[in-house]
């Protein structure tokens, strides 16, 4: 079925409230149906990575990074908390992280399980955990019509429990999005360096309504979790600092939508905080489009008219003056 067939195409197909109806129409095998139940169900699946050479890329994107990192993965007393602890966009120097986000097999399946075709648009690397508070993804990158954007987070070790493993809270995804109208905050121009930390007691007052609490993952090497846009999800706390938590994520778009930052953004009064992307793929710019119609940012009146506009100010006053002295 086209998206022009189908009653809800602004909804990703994996989120919709027809989701029993929608699946068998998703062209999907029976162990990636089972990845849609559970993306559906609970806000994240877990399955292994596609790549059949995927161990030689993990050693060379350790080997790589970890002098960046200022990580020493020989020596397993050293701590390995003194470093910036993450890099931003190594696809675009680093072919090994670029393949891993771009995957045809892992591309292809988000483009069912959503109903739009996916694109990588950013990368994060981490030698270690993030200890970063429970958040949602959405508050950071988000789209119009909502929730088309997601995050594959890939295993590039067998990660230990004392090592800060990544955690998330089952069934957040589908509590209401956090944005700044909910809590009476303009994001537009503030001043807050964090785009989450406005958003925590929200979040937590959401915990204690649905006294829920949130699970560790405890993935092999080589094994891949995808995340809703709204699940809530975090670092835990790193009880051993001589334990490493390799670990990329890639985080992805789908096609034809606005992209933008609610943290920093205004939707009711039209003052979004648009995203300028490329493809990690390809490297193919991605406009924010809406229903096909390009949407570019508000800009300030041309010279020439503000100019014509001063002008006819000018001769209005003038006349005025000549006028009273009549």
């Amino acid at each position: 079925m086209s998206e022009k067939e189908r009653l809800f195409p602004g909804i990703p197909l994996v989120e919709s409230p027809i989701f029993r109806q929608e699946l068998p129409r998703m062209g999907l095998s029976e162990v990636e149906m089972e990845i849609a139940i559970a993306l559906n169900r609970d806000g994240f699946a877990v399955f292994d990575f596609p790549d059949p050479v995927i161990d030689d890329r993990i050693e060379r994107i350790r080997k790589s990074l970890s002098v960046e990192l200022g990580v020493n993965d020989a020596d397993p007393e050293a701590s390995k908390l003194s470093g910036p602890g993450r890099i931003q966009d190594a696809w675009q120097t680093n072919d090994d992280v670029r393949a891993i986000a771009s995957n045809a097999i892992v591309l292809d399946l988000l483009s069912r399980l959503y109903g739009r075709k996916a694109f990588p648009f950013q990368t994060l690397n981490f030698p270690v955990g993030t200890q970063q508070h429970l958040h949602t993804d959405a508050v950071h990158f988000s789209t119009i019509p909502p929730k088309f954007m997601c995050g594959v987070w890939l295993a590039l070790e067998d990660i230990q429990a004392d090592a800060g493993p990544l955690h998330y809270v089952r069934g957040s995804h589908k509590w209401p999005m956090i944005d700044n109208a909910m809590i009476g905050r303009k994001g537009h121009g503030a001043a807050d360096t964090s785009a989450q930390a406005p958003y925590h007691d929200a979040w937590a007052a959401f915990m204690d309504e649905h006294n829920a609490q949130p699970e560790q993952f405890l993935p092999c090497k080589g094994q891949a979790l995808i995340w809703s846009a709204n699940l809530l999800h975090g670092g835990s706390m790193q009880n051993d600092p001589r334990l490493t938590r390799w670990s990329q994520v890639t985080h992805y778009f789908f096609d034809d939508c606005v992209y933008y930052t609610p943290a920093f953004s205004d939707e009711y009064l039209g003052r979004l905080a648009l995203r300028n992307l490329v493809s990690v793929a390809d490297g193919s710019p991605k406009p924010n489009l809406y229903l096909g119609e390009e949407i570019a940012p508000v800009t300030q009146a041309p010279l020439p008219w503000a100019k014509r506009l001063r002008q006819s100010l000018t001769l209005r006053r003038k006349y005025h003056q000549e006028s009273s002295m009549k």
